[in-house]
């Protein structure tokens, strides 16, 4: 196993993330922040959920070009524009919708969701970045 995942006592309960992912192998693949480009160039999804999907979905196709899986992910890097955290369950509906198709793991590896003003393109409410290890 080249990714080990905890969740030491004391740290918060119940995330949708591990807390801490220690490594052990010898090539870091960096997966640069994905949105929810279509891959037939489709109109890029309004709604949150669907954002998340896609951008999730984004960040398989360039693990899977590195010969990595989520599953050799040790960090999710994810911003977000206009974040309330009311809409945890969107941004959660998002992820569980596509979580077996791409083989991600719930919890998720560790993770961060950082809210922006804006990202580099209107109408992106979600850009997410991976770093893996092999």
């Amino acid at each position: 196993m080249l990714v080990q995942y905890l969740d030491p006592d004391g740290m918060i309960e119940n995330t949708p993330y591990h807390h801490v992912a220690v490594g052990t192998g010898t090539r870091f693949v960096h997966v640069a922040g994905q949105v929810a480009h279509m891959p037939a160039g489709e109109p890029v999804p309004t709604d949150l959920a669907s954002q998340v999907s896609q951008a999730l979905r984004n960040v398989h196709r360039g693990l899977v070009a590195a010969g990595a899986q989520f599953s050799d992910v040790v960090r999710l890097t994810v911003y977000v524009t206009e974040w309330e955290t009311s809409q945890m369950g969107e941004f959660m509906a998002g992820v569980e919708a596509v979580a077996p198709e791409i083989g991600l793991q719930l919890p998720m590896p560790p993770a961060s969701l950082i809210a922006v003003v804006q990202l580099f393109e209107p109408g992106v409410l979600v850009e997410i970045e991976a770093t893996a290890l092999l």
